[in-house]
């Protein structure tokens, strides 16, 4: 998770040396959820349990580009919103889209109105359709560049955390994305990208959460190439 939270209650609250965050249940968890509610929910229930969805991860991956240069609790509150406009991101409807609907969304408030990621996001569904054609799904192109565990850090402490924007294998998937057509994929979106669909597990040492992703990614199948 690359997201930054300076706000002064986050500060005050955070532990300094552990990077971790009391919640209003008592548990502690990583500091960057700041301790509000949907953000609270995000962390819990979504971000690094494991996904082999083609709908959520090319979601996901468009939605990190989306928030390059900005948080994503701004992306997360405009979800919503976002689905509304790509067709729920359903990659056959979103590669379908025209000039005319690039245009309908440079217009909607709701979403983030940058015309180049809106662009990026119809032309990377075509891209998609392309992948899963070659590998039998979306799923397990991005999963076989999975970090194997000896490339991982021994612990995720606050210390090594704060060091893990983008990987060799981030950087891997990077290059090759790009090599097929697709934009708006840069190592730190790609890294972002694998934390929050389970690729990874960056939840810090002592978060209520570590344990149990840790159990589901020992149990998750990995999709693989058909």
């Amino acid at each position: 998770m690359t997201e930054k939270i300076t706000g002064s209650t986050v500060k005050a609250e955070r532990d300094p040396e552990t990077g971790l965050l009391t919640g209003p249940d008592g548990k502690e968890r990583c500091w960057w959820h700041a301790n509000l509610g949907d953000y609270l929910l995000y962390h819990d229930t979504e971000w690094g349990w494991p996904v082999d969805e083609d709908r959520r991860l090319f979601e996901k991956i468009c939605l990190e580009g989306f928030q390059s240069g900005l948080s994503w609790l701004t992306i997360l509150r405009k979800r919503d919103a976002f689905r509304a406009a790509f067709a729920n991101f359903e990659v056959e409807k979103l590669a379908a889209f025209t000039e005319a609907d690039v245009e309908r969304c440079l217009g909607d408030a709701g979403i983030v109105r940058h015309r180049g990621k809106i662009k990026s996001t119809i032309n990377n569904a075509r891209r998609a359709i392309e992948l899963r054609a070659e590998f039998g799904s979306f799923a397990a192109y991005v999963w076989s560049f999975e970090p194997k565990p000896e490339n991982r850090p021994a612990r995720i402490d606050f210390a090594t955390a704060r060091t893990l924007g983008k990987t060799d294998e981030s950087t891997a998937l990077s290059k090759d994305l790009k090599k097929r057509g697709w934009s708006f994929v840069g190592p730190t979106t790609v890294y972002a990208f694998m934390q929050s669909m389970g690729m990874v597990n960056d939840h810090l040492e002592g978060c209520c959460c570590r344990d149990a992703i840790e159990q589901a990614r020992a149990d998750f199948t990995r999709p693989v190439r058909t």
